[in-house]
């Protein structure tokens, strides 16, 4: 097997796999200092040739647990918990190796640097909680070896160290876990919104556009191909909404930016046409919630004031620092003075729906209509906050 390839076994998509690899380092650095340990006090102990027996099983699960945990198989409950039990058994043997005076004044066997392997491993697979109660029984089984617990934390701080470890490792694991599912949910979000824009440019350069052209020539034809037009231009929004449908949904975290494109789709209908950039247009969460929620205000107001025959257009411009949707109608427009009467008769439905909104995220709203020639929204909001004073007298309505 080349280097390569061992070390693409070694990699794998568990969120805490680079933990389960760190923490198997720190198994191996502290194999080696039970090693030292175990060569510097062997001839302290009692019984010398069953020291060395219980190291060498202390070895060989060394080496199988390693290997368990780099390659995934070990990573389960029924697999820590047998470390478990192998190292609370060594743990207490102790007291079978060693003198009581001994074992009580010194480090338990096989070291308590070796024995935290378990806490690391239950801390991975479990998280904090978990961790802590690990901790807190091999602690135990400390206690029992040196047949007592000292409540002087400053002479052995063994129970510190072991919940530390326990929690630390446990929140790294809940924090690595919780990260992974955002960045997957991001990429199945880009994905979807990649295979979303390429469908919507194949169809829009073929399929789209033979409807539209259908509908166009067929209404200016007349007679019955005027009913094959309009069969047509249905067809043609139906398709379009449908492109619209199978965006992703807008993320749930209120902080997420949004793809105003997805927000003003669905407003799309038979007297309703949307223009847009082929890039995602996005904004703050709330921005684009506000934005949208004005523009949908100037399309209430053609469906009820422009006239039943009139048709709306809105057009959605990126310019890097700014967003600008502008809503455009073909109907009546408004009468002058009309909407400075509206104010002072107490009616301030377009002030407070469309500009006042616009103002509060540091935008504009200008009207432009004039009677007979319809009206027209600009609504632009910056991708940074403004001050008010920088926005003032930007609405002409």
């Amino acid at each position: 097997m080349s280097s390569r390839a061992a070390l693409s076994s070694l990699l794998d998509d568990d969120p805490v796999g680079p933990l389960w690899r760190a923490a198997q380092v720190f198994r191996l650095l502290s194999f080696v200092y039970a090693l030292g340990f175990q060569l510097a006090v062997h001839n302290d102990y009692e019984r010398v040739a069953w020291s060395w027996f219980l190291f060498a099983i202390l070895t060989v699960w060394t080496g199988i647990s390693t290997v368990g945990y780099l390659k995934g198989t070990g990573r389960r409950w029924s697999w820590v918990i047998a470390e478990f039990v192998i190292v609370c058994s060594l743990v207490v043997s102790t007291r079978f190796v060693a003198s009581a005076d001994w074992a009580a004044s010194n480090q338990s066997f096989p070291t308590t640097l070796w024995a935290t392997n378990v806490v690391v491993s239950a801390a991975i697979l479990g998280g904090p909680l978990v961790g802590a109660v690990f901790g807190l029984a091999v602690r135990a089984a400390s206690a029992v070896a040196k047949g007592g617990y000292d409540l002087n934390v400053g002479r052995d701080a063994t129970v510190v160290v072991m919940l530390a470890v326990g929690v630390g490792v446990g929140l790294a694991s809940v924090t690595a876990r919780r990260n992974h599912d955002r960045v997957a949910t991001a990429m199945r979000v880009a994905a979807a919104a990649e295979e979303r824009d390429r469908l919507s440019r194949q169809v829009h350069d073929g399929v789209l556009q033979v409807l539209a052209l259908i509908s166009r020539r067929g209404a200016e034809i007349g007679g019955q191909t005027a009913q094959l037009a309009q069969l047509a231009g249905e067809q043609e929004r139906s398709l379009r909404r449908l492109i619209a449908d199978i965006e992703p949904p807008a993320l749930s975290d209120s902080h997420a930016d949004i793809d105003l494109r997805l927000l003003l789709r669905p407003h799309a209908g038979d007297r309703v046409a949307i223009s847009e950039p082929g890039q995602p247009v996005t904004l703050d969460h709330r921005k684009a919630l506000e934005l949208e929620a004005a523009v949908v205000n100037a399309l209430d107001n053609v469906r009820f004031h422009a006239g039943s025959d009139a048709k709306a257009y809105v057009l959605v411009e990126d310019l890097g620092d700014e967003v600008i949707v502008s809503v455009r109608d073909d109907g009546v427009g408004i009468d002058d003075g009309r909407l400075l009467e509206a104010v002072a008769e107490g009616r301030m439905g377009v002030s407070r729906s469309i500009v006042e909104r616009m103002e509060a995220l540091g935008g504009s709203a200008r009207l432009d209509t004039a009677p007979g020639e319809g009206t027209e929204w600009e609504l632009t909001v910056p991708r940074e906050q403004r001050s008010k004073g920088d926005t003032k007298g930007a609405a002409d309505a």
